[in-house]
C-alpha cells in the first residue's frame, strides 16, 4: 500500500511539473529563510547560558531619578560580601574610560610585535569563581591571584604567540600614562558567548590602575565598576534584592547625601543581561529580545506563506483529483487512508524542498553573516540538525493538513457526477489566504521603507556639529601624548589640514566623565549632572561647534584652567540663559571640597550621543580630565591616501614606539546605529523573500485560473472581446485581493513602526505617501506576476480552445 501511495505521489509530481516546481521552490525559500533565522536566534539566545552557576549569578545595577546605570562604585563588591551571608562570591569588572583599545607589546628590537587590542577588562581574582570559562592553559581558580597577571582568549593568544604555550610570558600593556609588564597566567577558549565580550582580562591588583582602584572608597562617585555576585545555593534572590537599598543607605548614605543624589539597587540575572538590558554604562553592546521576537515572527510567517502556496494550489486543483478520490472511495478506501496519502505527498514535497533549502543555506550563510555581523556555521551544530528535522516535518504537515482533509472529504457519488459541493468555500479560503500572504508582504515592505528612512534621517540630521571629514587619531601612549603639540604643528603645516585640536572625548564616543554642578544660589541637593570633556584650543573650531555667546578657550587667557563652556541644555538646567550665563560661577564637590568654575561660553546644543537619546547637559573644560587622548583634525583633501601617508610619516618620526591608527568621525558616530542597520538589512532581505514566495503562489493561481477559463476566453474572443478586456478580466480578481491586503496591512504597519520609532529621541514622521507608494508598488508587482499568464491566455487562438467542445 505504501509503495502504491509513493508511486501515485511521484506520478502526480512529475505530471504537474509547473505546480511541483512552484511548490518546491517556494517551500525551499521559506524553509531556508526560517532555518537561517533560527540559527541567528539560537546564537543570540546562547549568550551566557553556559555558566555552571547561571541561576545564582547576578549583576548589581542602579536606578537614580528614573535613569538606569549598569555600573556601581568601587566598594560595592566587598561590602556585599561582608554584609550578606547569602553572597558566596563577589567580583568587579572594570572597563576604564579611554581604555577602549589597549596597546599590547611583545618581543624586542626587530622582533617586536605591537598592536591595539579592544575588549580588555580589569577583573578581581574571584571573577572565574563566578563565570565559567574553559581554560586551554592555566587554572581559572588562581589565574588572576597575583598582581600584574593577565588571561588571554585563545584567539588573542594565537595572534601573539602562535601555537606555543604562552604561560609565564610577558606582555607589555601600554596606557596613556605608562607601560606596564603583565605575565600571562591563563588562556581561555572561545567556545562560549558572554555579554562580557572579553579578549583578555587584567588583574585588578596591579601597578597601573591598582593604586587608584584601592582608593575608591566613596559609595557615590566613579560608578564604572560592574559588580557581580554569586549567591549560595538555595538563597532567595528576590529577598536579597529587597535588602540592597537599605544596604546602600547604611554604608553609603553619607556619600550619597554629600553628592545630593539618591539611588536604588536591583539585580539582573546574568543569563538575561545580553537580551534584556539596555542601560547606560553597559559593559559591551547588547542584543534585543524584542528583535528576536520580531525575527521569530517573521520566520514563522515566511514559512506559513510558503505553506499557503501549497494549500492554495492543492485545493485549486481539487477537480483534477476529485475523480481519483471518488474512485478510491467507491473501491472501499477509508477517509483516513486518503488523509495519510495526501499528507505523505506533502511531506515528500517538504523533504524535496529541504534538499534545495540546504543548498540555499550553504550559499547564503556567508551573506547572512555579513548582514548580521556574526560567524554562524551549520556544520557540527547538532541542535540545528534537530531544528531542520522538526521544521521540515512541521512544514509538511502544515502545508498538507488542510488539502488532505479537504480532498478526502469528497463524496464519491457527487464527484463522479462532476459536482464539487465544497468548491465555493474552498475558493473563499484561497482568496483569504492570498490576502493574508500579501498583507504580510506589504507590512514587511512598509517596515523596510520606514527603517531605511529613519536610518537616512539619522545620517543626515543636523547634529549641531560637522561630522564629515574629521580625522581621529587616538593618543594611547605617553610618547604620543607628550608629542601632541609637535604632531599638531606638523599636521597644520599640511595643506589638507584645515585645523586640529585634542580632547578626552569626541561626539559619538561615550563619555562617563561627569560632575554635579550647582549655581551660587542653590545647594548640592539641587545640582545638575553635567557630563564633560577636557579639550584643547581650537576644539570647537575643528568640529564646527557653534558658539552662541562668550568665547572658546584660547592661549590668550591663562586662567582657562578654571573655565568651562556649557551647552544650552546645561545652561537651562542651571537656571540661566545663554546671555546671562557668561561670567557666572558654578560649584561642584570633589573629595569633600567645594570648588568652582566660571562659565566663559555657551555652545549650541549638539548630539554628543546617538539620536536614540535627547541632548543632555554637557560641558567643556581644559582641566579635570586628560585632554590629549585624541587628536582631531578637520581635513580637506582630494588625495586622502597621500594625506594619511604624510601623517603616518610624521607619526613614525615623532612616536616610533607607538603604532599609527586612525578613524573618521562620521564612521565612528555611525557605529551607534549598527543594531538598526543590521535590522534594516535583515528586514529588506526577508521582505524580498516574502514577496517572491507570495508572487510564486499568485503566479500558480493565475496559471490555474487561465486553464480553468480557457474555453470561456475562446468564446469571448469569438464574440469580439479585445485582448485588453480579457487581460483585465483575468487580472481583476487578483487586484481586488491585493487592495484588500493593502487596506489591512496599512494600519498594522503604521502601528508596528510607530512603536519601533519610540526608541529614538529624534525620529521621522510616517507620511501618507509611504503607504501610497507601497500600495502602488505591490499592485505593480502583482500585475507583473499575473500579467504574463493573462497576456498568454488572451493571445491564445480561440479555435484551439474550442476545438475540444
Amino acid at each position: 500500500m505504501i509503495r502504491n501511495y509513493f508511486k501515485i505521489a511521484l506520478r502526480n509530481l512529475v505530471k504537474n511539473k509547473i505546480y511541483t516546481g512552484i511548490n518546491i521552490f517556494g517551500l525551499a525559500l521559506g524553509l531556508a529563510t526560517c532555518l537561517l533565522i533560527i540559527l541567528y536566534i539560537s546564537d543570540e539566545y546562547s549568550v551566557d547560558k553556559h555558566h555552571q552557576f547561571g541561576n545564582r549569578i547576578f549583576r548589581i545595577a542602579t536606578e537614580s531619578s528614573g535613569e538606569y546605570w549598569a555600573g556601581t562604585a568601587g566598594p560595592y563588591a566587598q561590602g556585599l560580601k561582608n554584609d550578606f551571608p547569602e553572597v558566596e562570591t563577589a567580583a568587579r569588572i572594570l572597563k576604564f574610560p579611554g581604555f577602549e583599545d589597549m596597546l599590547l607589546r611583545t618581543g624586542e628590537n626587530q622582533s617586536i610585535k605591537q598592536f591595539y587590542e579592544p575588549n580588555g577588562y580589569y577583573a578581581d581574582s574571584t571573577v572565574f569563581d563566578i563565570f565559567s570559562y574553559d581554560f586551554k592553559y592555566g587554572k581559572p581558580q588562581n589565574a588572576l591571584n597575583q598582581p600584574n597577571t593577565l588571561v588571554l582568549s585563545e584567539t588573542l593568544a594565537t595572534k601573539i604567540f602562535g601555537n606555543e604555550n604562552p604561560l609565564g610570558k610577558t606582555i607589555k600593556v601600554g596606557l596613556f600614562f605608562g607601560d606596564f609588564n603583565y605575565t600571562v597566567s591563563g588562556v581561555f577558549k572561545n567556545n562560549h558567548k558572554s555579554h562580557i565580550d572579553a579578549h583578555f582580562f587584567l588583574s585588578m591588583q596591579n601597578t597601573d590602575l591598582g593604586p587608584w582602584v584601592d582608593n575608591q572608597k566613596n559609595w557615590s562617585s566613579n560608578n564604572i565598576f560592574h559588580t557581580y555576585v554569586k549567591l549560595h545555593d538555595g538563597s532567595d534572590a528576590r529577598k536579597f534584592e529587597s535588602m540592597l537599598t537599605e544596604f546602600l543607605n547604611r554604608n553609603g548614605g553619607a556619600d550619597l547625601k554629600a553628592m545630593g543624589v539618591s539611588k536604588q539597587l536591583f539585580i539582573q540575572p546574568v543569563p538575561d543581561i545580553y537580551l534584556n538590558s539596555d542601560m547606560g554604562g553597559e559593559i559591551s553592546p547588547t542584543g534585543s529580545m524584542t528583535y528576536l521576537y520580531i525575527f521569530g515572527m517573521i520566520a514563522a510567517l515566511l514559512l506559513l506563506i510558503a505553506c499557503i502556496n501549497f494549500m492554495n494550489l492543492s485545493t485549486a486543483r481539487s477537480e483534477k483529483r476529485a475523480k481519483e478520490v471518488g474512485v478510491r472511495k467507491a473501491m472501499g478506501a477509508f477517509k483516513i487512508s486518503l488523509i495519510y496519502q495526501f499528507l505523505g505527498e506533502s511531506l515528500a514535497m517538504s523533504i524535496l524542498a529541504l534538499f534545495l533549502a540546504l543548498l540555499f543555506i550553504q550559499f547564503s550563510v556567508p551573506l547572512f553573516n555579513e548582514l548580521t555581523g556574526k560567524n554562524l556555521t551549520v556544520s557540527g551544530n547538532l541542535q540545528f540538525v534537530g531544528w531542520i528535522v522538526g521544521i521540515t516535518l512541521l512544514t509538511g504537515l502544515l502545508s498538507g493538513i488542510y488539502p488532505a482533509f479537504y480532498l478526502s472529504s469528497f463524496r464519491p457519488v457527487s464527484v463522479l457526477k462532476g459536482k464539487l459541493v465544497n468548491n465555493i468555500s474552498a475558493s473563499l479560503l484561497r482568496k483569504g489566504l492570498v490576502v493574508f500572504q500579501f498583507t504580510i508582504s506589504i507590512v514587511l515592505i512598509l517596515g523596510a521603507i520606514v527603517i531605511w528612512q529613519q536610518l537616512s534621517f539619522l545620517q543626515n540630521q543636523n547634529l549641531g556639529f560637522n561630522k564629515n571629514q574629521k580625522l581621529i587619531i587616538p593618543l594611547k601612549t605617553p610618547q604620543a601624548q607628550n608629542n601632541y603639540a609637535a604632531l599638531k604643528e606638523e599636521a597644520e603645516g599640511n595643506s589638507g589640514i584645515v585645523s586640529a585640536s585634542g580632547g578626552s572625548a569626541y561626539p559619538g564616543l561615550s563619555s562617563v566623565e561627569d560632575l554635579l554642578f550647582y549655581p551660587e544660589s542653590k545647594s548640592v541637593n539641587e545640582a545638575v549632572d553635567i557630563r564633560f570633556a577636557a579639550i584643547e584650543n581650537d576644539y570647537t573650531k575643528t568640529l564646527d561647534l557653534k558658539m552662541l555667546t562668550g568665547r572658546t578657550f584660547s592661549k590668550q587667557f591663562t586662567a582657562d584652567s578654571n573655565s568651562i563652556i556649557l551647552n544650552e541644555a546645561a545652561v537651562k538646567e542651571l537656571g540661566f540663559d545663554a546671555q546671562n550665563a557668561i561670567g557666572k560661577k558654578i560649584y561642584y564637590e570633589l573629595q569633600n571640597v567645594r570648588r568652582n568654575m566660571v562659565v566663559v561660553g555657551v555652545v549650541q546644543n549638539f548630539n554628543f550621543e546617538s539620536l536614540h537619546n535627547e541632548i543632555k547637559p554637557y560641558g567643556f573644560t581644559t582641566a579635570i580630565a586628560n585632554k590629549h587622548q585624541y587628536f582631531i583634525a578637520n581635513v580637506r583633501s582630494e588625495n586622502y591616501g597621500q594625506l594619511l601617508s604624510t601623517l603616518q610619516e610624521s607619526w613614525k618620526k615623532l612616536n616610533p614606539e607607538s603604532p599609527f591608527t586612525y578613524s573618521f568621525l562620521d564612521q565612528d558616530f555611525q557605529k551607534n546605529y549598527e543594531k538598526e542597520q543590521r535590522t534594516s538589512h535583515l528586514v529588506t532581505y526577508f521582505t524580498f523573500i516574502a514577496v517572491i514566495i507570495a508572487c510564486l503562489g499568485l503566479f500558480g493561481l493565475a496559471i490555474f485560473s487561465a486553464e480553468q477559463r480557457t474555453k470561456e476566453i475562446g468564446i469571448r474572443k469569438v464574440l469580439g472581446a479585445s485582448v485588453m478586456s480579457i487581460i483585465g478580466l483575468l487580472s481583476r480578481e487578483f487586484l481586488v485581493l491585493i487592495l484588500f491586503a493593502i487596506l489591512i496591512a496599512t494600519p498594522l504597519a503604521w502601528y508596528g513602526m510607530s512603536r519601533w520609532l519610540q526608541d529614538f529621541a529624534y525620529k521621522i514622521k510616517i507620511e501618507w505617501w509611504i503607504f501610497a507608494v507601497t500600495g502602488i508598488l505591490t499592485i505593480v508587482i502583482a500585475l507583473l506576476t499575473v500579467g504574463f499568464q493573462s497576456i498568454k491566455a488572451a493571445l491564445m487562438n480561440p479555435v484551439k480552445s474550442l476545438k475540444s467542445e
